[in-house]
């Protein structure tokens, strides 16, 4: 039977030694960088930048990571470059802020182009018919991924399978959110996505990870490992079995394997490297039960407002920036300002929320959090 392989390596640090050798070692383990790419072809890193935040946040791949992936690809072709797209905002404002674009210009890497895309058609895709990638991805030879290890509120992980969201330009992700509002038909899109992408290698930063309200206002928490794997449903699998959690409560997880885009199970995966046993860690902050039922539901809109998890304001925490507001794709908007001075911080109207999260994964201060009513936790409990 065929296996599936994920290298796991352990690293300690940021220091860009440590992280050159441990690339080195996670790429030989399988079989070296130029299986899965040929001299001359154009090659673009995606790495996951979300929104630009300093490395030592740790809520984008460090850009030490970032540079010994690009170090070792360009020692087998010179046409590099690398991209990601923001929720909101110019990539070159975030790539620049996450650390990537010195790292690049020091390298010579150019920046893909993100802000601009073309329509696609999907790939057996029961969600869409179609994607508007960027230009960066459509004009490469072949796409290397480079995820960060981090809890989320929709899909529980961001990992190797969502890290491809970000090849989508702009504005038009939000698209995706309120057109599938629910993780189950987000997590087909992703894999769709991933189906016509065909990234040739994933590799995930986890030296550093990222807990509780992620994927940008949890807790960093070291993890000490870089996973690789060509096999996406995989690493996200193994990655979700470090901290304890169930893969099969990652929406994308079956689904992912039925359409050929991976496996999941422990006898088809091939471990390489380091004992998985020196990463548990049972004690990560993560939601380990499935995506609530109700989040299936349509056109039940009253139910859904009383049992269906929902993102809420911290006030302290809250500096009134109106990033959230500007991140909300419904029209019209789920939150906002109802004092025209907005010395408070926005209000949700429940009704209008499609339950996406994006507000709350694109405050910069972990200001919104999820909380699931009452009558949610027992609705929940009863039909599971």
């Amino acid at each position: 039977m065929h296996k599936s392989p994920v290298v796991l390596i352990r690293c300690e640090s940021y220091e860009l030694q440590a992280v050159s050798a441990a690339v080195e070692r996670g790429l030989s383990l399988l079989g070296g960088i130029e299986r899965y790419i040929l001299p001359q072809e154009k090659i673009l890193l995606k790495p996951n930048v979300l929104a630009g935040d300093q490395p030592e946040r740790c809520i984008s791949v460090h850009p030490s990571v970032f540079r010994a992936v690009a170090a070792s690809v360009q020692a087998v072709t010179p046409h590099v470059t690398f991209g990601d797209s923001p929720g909101f905002g110019r990539p070159a404002t975030h790539l620049n802020r996450a650390g990537m674009t010195a790292v690049a210009g020091e390298l010579g890497i150019i920046q893909a182009d993100f802000e601009n895309g073309r329509e696609v058609a999907a790939i057996g895709s029961q969600s869409t018919n179609k994607f508007v990638l960027a230009n960066g991805v459509i004009e490469s030879d072949g796409l290397i991924s480079i995820s960060k290890f981090k809890t989320h509120q929709l899909t529980r992980l961001t990992g190797a399978v969502k890290n491809q969201f970000g090849c989508i330009p702009g504005l038009r992700k939000a698209e995706y959110h309120v057109i599938l509002p629910n993780a189950y038909e987000f997590a087909n899109m992703l894999i769709a996505l991933n189906l016509l992408i065909k990234p040739r290698l994933y590799i995930m930063d986890g030296i550093w990870a990222m807990q509780g309200n992620g994927p940008r206002g949890g807790d960093k928490i070291p993890m000490n490992v870089l996973l690789f794997s060509p096999d996406p449903i995989a690493l996200d699998a193994m990655a979700a079995r470090l901290i304890d959690l169930d893969p099969l409560i990652l929406p994308t997880t079956k689904p992912g394997a039925n359409w050929g885009l991976g496996v999941y199970t422990d006898e088809e995966i091939e471990l390489l490297g380091d004992p998985p046993q020196q990463f548990y860690n049972k004690d990560f902050q993560v939601k380990r039960t499935p995506v609530e039922i109700v989040a299936t539901l349509r056109g039940v809109s009253t139910l859904k407002n009383l049992i269906s998890p929902r993102p809420f304001i911290q006030s302290l925490k809250c500096v009134k920036c109106g990033i959230c507001v500007s991140a909300c794709p419904v029209v019209p908007k789920a939150l906002s300002w109802m004092d025209e001075n907005k010395k408070m911080p926005p209000q949700y109207t429940y009704s209008r929320c499609i339950r996406c999260f994006c507000c709350q994964e694109m405050c910069p201060e972990g200001a919104i959090e999820i909380e699931t009513p009452p009558l949610g936790r027992l609705f929940n409990r009863f039909c599971r």
